[in-house]
């Protein structure tokens, strides 16, 4: 459940196939919406939380593998 939380803070970023600009992507039931980025500042920033997200979540995986592993040496 945490991973799913974690996963889905972040919108998705692409182009928007009518006009070109970068857009945030909701899909609900089925159906694509785009909303417009206005400034390419956000965007970027966009991008650097996502990575930002992305490598913390790595870590956290990483270090409840372990904790995982080392419980289990305990029992």
């Amino acid at each position: 459940m945490k991973t799913f939380a974690i996963k889905h803070i972040m919108s998705e970023v692409a182009k928007c196939p009518s006009c070109g600009s970068y857009s945030k992507i909701k899909v609900k039931e089925g159906e694509t919406t785009y909303q417009a980025v206005q400034d390419e500042e956000a965007f970027k920033k966009i991008q650097q939380l996502k990575r930002a997200m992305d490598k913390f979540k790595m870590k956290a995986d990483q270090l409840e593998k372990e904790l995982n592993e080392l419980k289990s040496k305990h029992s």
